[in-house]
């Protein structure tokens, strides 16, 4: 059974950075491409980021600049570090392959950015 646990989320204020760890049993993660996901309340799940096994990164324009995703294979492990952290960054990020198998969301963690 696969289990992705997402920690590191948080109450930041704007321009701040936060980062995100998700670590995976059940699963070998050196094969997948991995990535980042993350909702907004009222908002559909969008990706974030993803990261190929030979580590080449791709981000949403939104992110792009402020983000960078990385991996351990050794830890079974997807990292998301976010700098410059904007209101519209609030959501839950969840970390899931790319594309998503629905069996592997988490619970996410929560990331607010506010004043």
């Amino acid at each position: 059974q696969v289990h992705l646990v997402e920690s590191g989320g948080g109450l930041v204020q704007p321009g701040e950075s936060l980062r995100l760890s998700c670590v995976a049993s059940g699963i070998d993660f050196s094969t997948k491409i991995l990535a980042w996901y993350r909702q907004a309340p009222g908002k559909q799940r969008d990706r974030v980021a993803f990261i190929g096994p030979r580590g080449t990164p791709s981000y949403a324009p939104s992110v792009k600049d402020r983000f960078a995703i990385s991996r351990d294979d050794t830890k079974n492990a997807v990292f998301l570090q976010m700098n410059g952290l904007k209101p519209e960054d609030t959501a839950v990020y969840f970390c899931n392959s790319f594309p998503s198998i629905d069996a592997y969301w988490g619970q996410g963690t929560q990331v607010t950015v506010s004043s």
